[in-house]
């Protein structure tokens, strides 16, 4: 009866440290605090940031352009459940924007890096971005060192939100600023393989406003107009002009912006046409991540002007575990 009863007292005891254990399961989970991010390489940003102590959802599919996307009634519950919203800012996100400042909770923070980052008097008006449409060029992402700002950024919101984690986050942050770092000099490297006559820009999109001046490459024309429409027979005949005159060696295309107007523009100025960059979309496994998504853009850009794309070739492309 004795050894029934310590069977039974070690079985209770069994059950009640395995529901104890997944009562802290649940409740760790319940209390990650909840972060809602739009774009693929922020949401990737915030993921490597706060590691696996937050809960982050992004909201803007990858693949989609960011620039027309508009949430649809499913996200209007997972804005309403954010402790903290993270956007890019600079007007990419307004439908959102909008949306959550309606119905996000009291106390939820609306985090618009780019704003944050940059002064007004940086932001950047372009070919696809006109003054006189008021919107300036959103694509800071894409010059390596105002994405060190934005992980300090992150890093301190994170921190704010959740201050018994601060010493996670400063370390997952100090971790990813040293690839980030790492990234921005394979940059510079790689451009410096590129002959110099050669490091010109013509995109579809008007991405790379930020990141030429940093790497000193010139975007000498983008194709997509301010409207986001197909450019018309007199746009196009003044680009295929312009890249006769400059002597660009390639054009970039993006799968997220497919157009049939940029081969007939590589045909009749004699450069390659390359549809490989991506302005927003991750790459799959194993470098599905925002470093990723650079390293696989320098060696296509690198390569296609003329350079040598193995400047890129020993960055760590690898996530923070989250």
């Amino acid at each position: 009866m004795k050894k029934f009863m310590n069977s039974a007292v070690m079985l209770i005891c069994g059950v009640l440290t395995l529901f104890f254990h997944h009562s802290l399961l649940a409740s760790d989970s319940r209390d990650k605090p909840n972060v809602v991010t739009t774009v693929s390489p922020i949401t990737n940003m915030v993921q490597n940031i706060g590691g696996t102590h937050i809960k982050v959802t992004g909201i803007v599919p990858g693949g989609v352009d960011s620039h027309t996307f508009e949430p649809i009634p499913s996200d209007i519950k997972t804005l309403q459940a954010a402790d903290l919203i993270v956007m890019n800012g600079l007007d990419l996100e307004l439908p959102t924007l909008t949306l959550a400042e309606k119905i996000k909770k009291t106390a939820t923070s609306i985090l618009q890096l780019g704003n944050r980052a940059l002064k007004a008097e940086d932001w950047r008006y372009d070919f696809s971005f006109p003054r006189e449409h008021g919107h300036p060029n959103p694509h800071v992402w894409l010059n390596i060192e105002l994405v060190m700002r934005y992980a300090e950024i992150i890093r301190e919101a994170l921190t704010a939100l959740d201050p018994a984690n601060k010493a996670a986050y400063q370390a997952n942050a100090a971790t990813y600023l040293s690839k980030l770092h790492k990234l921005d000099q394979a940059i510079f490297a790689c451009i410096e393989t590129i002959p110099e006559k050669s490091r010109k820009l013509v995109t579809y999109h008007d991405s790379f406003a930020y990141f030429a001046p940093r790497y000193g490459m010139t975007v000498i024309a983008a194709i997509q107009p301010a409207d986001f429409s197909e450019p018309g027979p007199q746009e196009v005949i003044s680009i295929i002009k312009q890249i006769k005159e400059s002597g660009v060696p390639a054009i970039f295309g993006s799968e997220v912006f497919p157009s049939k107007v940029m081969a007939q523009i590589a045909r009749e100025s004699k450069a390659k046409f390359i549809d490989q960059l991506s302005d927003d979309a991750l790459p799959a496994a194993p470098n599905h991540s925002f470093i990723g998504m650079m390293v696989h853009n320098m060696t296509v850009m690198t390569e296609a002007l003329g350079g040598n794309p193995t400047c890129v070739a020993n960055i760590d492309a690898s996530n923070i575990p989250f």
